[in-house]
This record gives C-alpha cells, sequence and structure tokens, in this order.
C-alpha cells in the first residue's frame, strides 16, 4: 500500500516538476520577447542593445550564449506571428509580483539607455510595456531613474 502512495506522489511530484518547468520556460521566451522587441523599436537592434539582451539573459536566467542565441531566435519567431505584446505581457502578470514586473521594467530600460537616449519609438514602448504590465507611471519613472543613476 505504501509503494501505491509513494508511486503517486513521486508520479505527480515529476508532473508537477515538468508543469512548473513549462511555466517557467514560458515567462522566459515572454520576458526575451519583449527584450527583443525594445531593441528593435526604433529599427536598429545595435550589437550593444544585443550585448546588453545577452547579458541579462545570463545573469538573470542563467542562459549560456548557445542558449541565449536560441532563445532569442525563438522569440523573434514568436514575435512574428503576434499581433500585439499583449500575450507576452498576459504571460508575466500571470507570473511576476510586482516588485518582479519593475525589476523587468529596469532591464528593459538597461536596453534603451545602453547607448545613451532615448528616442520617441523607445518611449512610446516603454509607456505602453508599463501600462501592459499594470505598473503605474510612478514605478516606471522610478525605474528610469534608478538606471540612469545607477
Amino acid at each position: 500500500m505504501f509503494d501505491f502512495f509513494n508511486k503517486i506522489f513521486t508520479e505527480t511530484t515529476k508532473e508537477d516538476a515538468a508543469d512548473n518547468q513549462e511555466c517557467e520556460d514560458k515567462v522566459i521566451m515572454a520576458v526575451c520577447a519583449l527584450f527583443v522587441e525594445m531593441g528593435r523599436i526604433d529599427e536598429t537592434f545595435t550589437q550593444a542593445e544585443m550585448d546588453r539582451v545577452f547579458s541579462i539573459l545570463a545573469d538573470k536566467y542563467g542562459l549560456s550564449r548557445a542558449q541565449a542565441d536560441a532563445l532569442i531566435d525563438e522569440a523573434d519567431r514568436e514575435l512574428e506571428e503576434s499581433v500585439d505584446l499583449w500575450q507576452f505581457a498576459r504571460v508575466i502578470n500571470e507570473n511576476y509580483s510586482v516588485d518582479e514586473k519593475v525589476a523587468l521594467i529596469e532591464r528593459l530600460w538597461q536596453i534603451v539607455y545602453v547607448d545613451g537616449k532615448m528616442d520617441q519609438h523607445e518611449h512610446y514602448l516603454m509607456n505602453k510595456m508599463s501600462n501592459l504590465l499594470r505598473l503605474s507611471h510612478k514605478q516606471l519613472i522610478d525605474a528610469k531613474l534608478k538606471v540612469l543613476n545607477g
């Protein structure tokens, strides 16, 4: 009888772990899609922006360069097939706390300011992202100032 319960518990644990990994993969894909969109919004995904994205993916998610390359390629395909950014924001909203979303906005600001300036397209997209992620204007500006002063 104990073997039966052990087997059920083990199978449930494996299924939960697989579900958690799948969910985490979806979140990382959504985050990466926002990074890629921010990098290319001004129609020039510069090497400096790309390097910043790679750095964030390595630091935050522990990805190697090859894994990050594959993720960026997949995120680019997902973006091409999507009609808007809501599907990515929804995944993040369902899985991230407010603090995690603020940290994400900070990383997006890092991509924006990697070249030392913000153009009108990046400004528009940052405001759109903060709305999609249900963050206030104050949270958006505080994150921006943290990046600029930090």
